[in-house]
């Protein structure tokens, strides 16, 4: 580490290069400011930011006392589901955008979690809808509603496919939940939206993911056409 990047710039490159070509792994802790200001030829406060910056994007965690330190990310924050939810709010992502991709990554999370279904996962599900009918509230309901669909998204294996669906239904969690408490008819709503999740759980159970991928994109769509702009 003899190249001499002086600037934020590039000791976030530097830091980033590290990452990708595999030098620091998840879990290992980097060298503290002054040794890296040192072995870069960067201030301290380039370092400081190039570390606050992929703080901020989930890279890296920052630990203050003994044993803590910054280390490389074990697991993805939720920097991606902040990241997707401005871009949204900013009109940088339409919602149709965002149908489209919620619907080709639902229709692979229902056709995996079909296949790797077991009672705890399919328990789990039936347990969420139990509790969305049971609820008036649409803030409540919201977030359940989020996490059916995060759950399904997790028994299917893929971790990716988990974290952007859990990114997307962040970002359109508030603009959903601000018109379903805006629905005049939001029981009848929240009847049909269970009614569909119901019929999502049984195609699972029934280990058809040809049906199950196909009653998620029709419920995501119906209910996006409904509830966003």
């Amino acid at each position: 580490m003899t190249d001499t990047t002086h600037g934020f710039e590039g000791v976030l490159d530097y830091l980033t290069n590290e990452i990708l070509e595999g030098r620091v792994v998840p879990g290992d802790r980097l060298p503290n400011e002054r040794v890296l200001a040192a072995q870069l030829g960067a201030s301290r406060s380039a370092v400081r930011e190039a570390i606050k910056v992929l703080n901020a994007q989930g890279v890296l965690t920052s630990l203050a006392g003994p044993g803590g330190g910054t280390r490389v990310a074990a697991q993805q924050g939720d920097a991606l589901g902040r990241m997707l939810r401005l871009h949204v709010a900013l009109d940088a992502i339409s919602f149709a955008e965002v149908t489209e991709t919620r619907v080709v990554l639902e229709r692979a999370a229902a056709m995996a979690a079909a296949e790797q279904r077991d009672d705890a996962g399919l328990a789990e599900l039936a347990a969420i809808i139990a509790a969305m009918w049971a609820t008036p509230d649409a803030a409540r309901f919201n977030s359940l509603d989020t996490s059916f669909h995060v759950t399904i998204a997790g028994l299917g294996a893929n971790r990716l496919i988990r974290d952007v669906t859990v990114a997307i239904r962040e970002a359109v969690a508030r603009p959903i939940l601000l018109a379903e408490q805006r629905l005049p008819g939001w029981d009848a709503m929240r009847e049909r939206l269970n009614r569909e999740h119901e019929g999502i759980v049984e195609a699972l159970r029934w280990g058809d993911g040809a049906l199950a991928a196909q009653r998620c994109e029709d419920h995501i769509r119906q209910a996006h056409r409904n509830l966003l702009p």
